[in-house]
């Protein structure tokens, strides 16, 4: 595990609460060093700060999505406007942390981002119309047509196709997505979805990931 914070002593407590639990942790405090550490060896997770000297936690974020590296990324902000979260979803985070945090819901949220990691067991291809998943390869695709999803996307994905033609509750999502029950009503959900649809739509195709108002979302055919 990866923690990349300029602040002394939220990243030695960060630190700390982590190899109490049992985690391996390196630490590096900006964001040219954690661009370096990673290349070094690629961490299961990152726990990533914002406003950070030399490379901001946004620019790191872009540069390892654009690198094609999937490892989960956890934001961590002082900033509490939904605009700035949407920033660090759209850079390709994971999830965020609004600071001042208590270490337990870090904790909750980094085993959620792990359990993510870990192979699903479900070695079945989903399909729905002409939307293919395949969750032993992490592949998707519309159309013969193959589909560049992030984790977080992809996890999204794959549990509404496991629940096609059934309307899946926005708290039963964050549950299911986020395993840790946060902010509910914020616009991250919304978010993912329409990055959902932008990609299962390129070209024109019909919507298939639907919206329910006032209850949820739902995968069905066209």
């Amino acid at each position: 595990m990866l923690v990349v914070e300029d602040d002394r002593s939220v990243r030695e407590s960060v630190v700390l609460a982590l190899s109490l639990e049992g985690y391996d942790v390196q630490s590096v405090n900006d964001g040219e060093q954690a661009l370096a550490a990673v290349e070094r060896e690629l961490p299961d997770v990152i726990v990533l700060d914002v406003m950070m000297p030399v490379l901001d936690g946004l620019t790191v974020c872009r540069r390892l999505r654009a690198r094609k590296l999937a490892v989960p990324v956890l934001m961590l902000t002082a900033r509490h406007e939904i605009s700035d979260r949407v920033s660090g979803l759209d850079a390709g985070a994971d999830d965020y942390l609004v600071k001042p945090f208590s270490l337990d819901e870090l904790l909750a949220r980094l085993r959620a981002l792990l359990r993510r990691t870990s192979p699903s067991g479900n070695e079945e291809v989903l399909t729905v119309g002409d939307l293919v998943l395949d969750p032993a390869r992490r592949r998707a695709e519309r159309g013969g047509q193959s589909l560049e999803l992030t984790k977080t996307e992809f996890d999204l994905l794959e549990l509404l196709m496991l629940n096609a033609g059934i309307v899946l509750e926005r708290d039963a999502i964050y549950d299911r997505i986020w395993g840790f029950d946060f902010e509910t009503s914020s616009r991250s959900l919304d978010v993912y979805i329409g990055y959902l649809r932008r990609k299962t739509e390129a070209g024109g195709a019909p919507r298939i990931v639907h919206t329910v108002r006032g209850v949820g979302y739902s995968v069905r055919e066209p």
